[in-house]
């Protein structure tokens, strides 16, 4: 049996974030953080360059084609999402590398992708501010099953494969064959990459987000994520994705079951535009 950080200190591609993405922290956390600086350290990569610009342009933002250089872009969007969107994109360089045999790595990017577009559009529809680190914390929330993969699977496909049999809930059966499930994976290597406190927490409990203190909003946003992404891979109804939520999850989002079908539609629309956006070679 194993425990989540066992298996996250296994992967040595892990083990560190981008140094592009470590000095736009630094600015963040610093009380002399500099939006200046920040512009200068983005400008300074071309390929990370090239993909901000087509994000703030793109239809998601609505400045359509108008912002032509990074330090306006940085200025429209801030520190703290500029910061959220570094590490977004940073995400394809950290595992460009990681390509576990028994993974279909093109499904798995899609459905995080989706994941994380269904948690911010969740997020805009309760009107809370930072919608974009939903994005964020949505896109590495089932991060927890790449490393298992990547350190133990055969195990992990043992693990799926009981769960399809029994009829029960993959993480009770990752709990059981592997010793530990995705979601604990998930948090342990938001902590490794000392990454904000909310990505944890939120990531660690969206299976049971009532038990996820300060950070059960988040986590009920990611527990809803994954009904949506449930539901396209399933070809269901959201009515029937809606049903399919525990009852005690919607008083956490102060959302009702009705919206699921209006946030999975905006989720699904921007998908293929935010794949290639995030994911392809930038031009």
């Amino acid at each position: 049996m194993h425990s989540a950080q066992e298996l996250v200190s296994q992967v040595e591609a892990l083990t560190a974030l981008p140094d592009v993405y470590e000095r736009v922290r630094q600015q963040l956390d610093s009380p002399a953080g500099s939006i200046g600086e920040v512009a200068r350290l983005v400008a300074a990569d071309p390929a990370l360059t090239a993909r901000l610009l087509r994000l703030v342009n793109s239809a998601m933002y609505g400045y359509r084609g108008r912002i032509a250089d990074v330090d306006r872009a940085v200025q429209l969007l801030g520190l703290q999402q500029v910061h959220d969107l570094v590490l977004a994109m940073s995400l394809h360089a950290i595992f460009a590398g990681v390509r576990p045999a028994r993974l279909d790595m093109r499904r798995f990017w899609r459905d995080s992708m989706l994941n994380g577009l269904a948690a911010r559009a969740a997020a805009r529809r309760r009107g809370l501010p930072g919608s974009e680190r939903l994005f964020v914390i949505g896109l590495l929330a089932d991060i927890g099953h790449l490393v298992m993969y990547q350190t133990v699977p055969e195990l992990a496909a043992t693990a799926r494969e009981s769960a399809e049999r029994d009829g029960k809930a993959l993480e009770v059966s990752e709990r059981e064959v592997v010793g530990c499930d995705f979601s604990e994976i998930g948090a342990a290597l938001a902590d490794l990459w000392q990454l904000p406190p909310s990505f944890a927490g939120a990531i660690g409990t969206q299976l049971c987000p009532r038990l996820g203190g300060e950070y059960g909003n988040e986590a009920a946003l990611l527990s809803l994520a994954r009904c949506v992404v449930e539901a396209e891979r399933r070809n269901q109804s959201s009515a029937d994705a809606a049903a399919s939520l525990e009852a005690d999850i919607w008083p956490l989002l102060e959302l009702e079951p009705e919206q699921l079908a209006d946030i999975r539609e905006e989720a699904e629309l921007h998908l293929a535009a935010y794949v290639n956006l995030f994911f392809s070679s930038a031009h």
